[in-house]
């Protein structure tokens, strides 16, 4: 009975988001209190559950993602981004044009959010192809591909951090971890797949070709953006290897733990990009601060969604659900890896939302962390790879590319939806092989 209940839960959460178009938040409350009352729970046991669910899922991770939201704004308004793609290109030249662009993404994707890497690199990504001849989808599915992996793979973005905050998962590893999955997974899903399906017609809005491009002068060196953009990924990454050499008593790591503690890494780098992208550049500190504030604003809904997940996980929990679907996986002759990466997709596929699939499903494989010897890290990079698949009609990101590259549905699906799967495909194989060694 649980199992049907879940089930019945999940499909309605896709119907009221995908046909009713119900908030995403709100519909996670709904399903919530549904569960928790037909596994028997009395309303004011479910609404405990979630309250406690929110609590737990946000007291952390709003720190991370609303700094992490203070940094993208600050590395987009700056020019940094700009700066760091123009120079990619220039050092990388035509004939390696594809390399430019996907570095590009994976520099500027750590620490923005999908909507606004996007946003930011795309008019950017129409002017390198109109210069160089080659054609648009060939220059831009790369870009893009790094971008997704950023998104569905690594710290700090929503879905990562969220379902390691989930799982109890070392941030740190999940990120080291995230980066080895991520590289082949792009090279794949990017310069390769563009090369067989570069034919495809892509012609730009004419309202994207002329974006307002800032001068040399009015952008950071490459330097300083490119080492703002990534001191996160440096601080935690440092101190994840150094924990790897050093014993815990060691003064130095002891010292690079708190550097790298994911918190404190992304509270120093936003205080280093106020400075070096913002006061350094001549702006006042309220014109700064004004740009960070209206970053936060933009990611309430984000942080609501991820707070609804949390609510039907800790309802899953409260009300046996969770450790009756443990019991039942328990025997499966199917890794836990691979098994978290199949509920993953089937409820992408269903609802859309790569950071709704993926915290759900968290919630669903929550007992197999407990009672498998799977590694947490590897299963959040097992249930981001399956976040990722079959982006469909369903997907906002599916409408954002199909219409600024202005394609109809069928070349939509026939390049976003491949490279979309490509990457979650390759991300499953990444995560098996390190599997093997960890």
């Amino acid at each position: 009975m649980p199992i049907v209940i879940v089930t019945a839960g999940i499909l309605i959460l896709f119907i009221l988001i995908a046909h009713f178009k119900l908030n995403a938040f709100i519909s996670f409350i709904i399903v919530s209190l549904l569960v928790g009352v037909a596994q028997g729970l009395d309303f004011e046991t479910v609404s405990q559950s979630i309250q406690t669910g929110i609590g737990n899922t946000l007291g952390y991770l709003i720190l991370i993602l609303g700094l992490g939201a203070m940094l993208g704004k600050l590395v987009a308004d700056s020019g940094a981004a700009q700066r760091i793609t123009t120079q990619l290109v220039e050092k990388f030249g035509k004939k390696h044009i594809q390399w430019a662009v996907v570095l590009t993404g994976f520099i500027v994707g750590i620490p923005m959010f999908y909507t606004v890497g996007f946003v930011i690199l795309i008019p950017l990504v129409f002017t390198v192809a109109a210069a160089t001849g080659l054609p648009l989808i060939y220059v831009g599915l790369p870009m893009l591909a790094s971008l997704s992996v950023t998104h569905g793979y690594l710290p700090p973005h929503p879905a990562p951090t969220g379902i390691a905050v989930i799982f109890k998962a070392d941030i740190g590893k999940t990120l080291l971890y995230g980066i080895l999955v991520a590289i082949p997974a792009i090279v794949v899903a990017g310069p390769i797949l563009s090369r067989f399906i570069k034919n495809v017609e892509a012609t730009p809005l004419k309202e994207f070709l002329n974006p307002r491009i800032l001068t040399d002068e009015e952008m950071p060196s490459t330097s300083t953006s490119m080492l703002t953009a990534l001191l996160p990924v440096i601080l935690i990454g440092f101190a994840s290897v150094i924990a790897l050499l050093l014993p815990e008593e060691n003064i130095f790591r002891k010292a690079t733990d708190v550097l790298g503690n994911p918190v404190i890494a992304m509270l120093i780098s936003v205080l280093v990009a106020i400075y070096t992208l913002g006061l350094a550049r001549g702006k006042k500190m309220k014109d700064v601060m004004d740009s960070v504030s209206s970053a936060v604003s933009g990611i309430t809904m984000v942080l609501l969604i991820i707070a609804g997940a949390g609510a039907l996980k800790q309802v899953l929990i409260d009300s046996g659900v969770s450790e009756y679907i443990g019991e039942m996986l328990k025997g499966s002759t199917i890794s836990p890896l691979v098994l978290a990466w199949l509920i993953t997709t089937v409820i992408r596929v269903c609802v859309g939302s790569a950071t709704v699939a993926g915290l759900t499903a968290a919630g669903i494989v929550l007992p197999l962390i407990a009672n498998t010897n799977v590694s947490p890290e590897l299963m959040v990079l097992a249930i981001g790879s399956g976040s990722l698949m079959l982006s469909h009609v369903n997907d906002s990101g599916f409408w954002l590319y199909k219409e600024y590259f202005n394609l109809s549905v069928k070349d939509t699906l026939k390049t976003w939806t491949v490279m979309e799967t490509t990457v979650g495909v390759m991300g499953l194989i990444g995560v098996l092989v390190l599997d093997i060694f960890i």
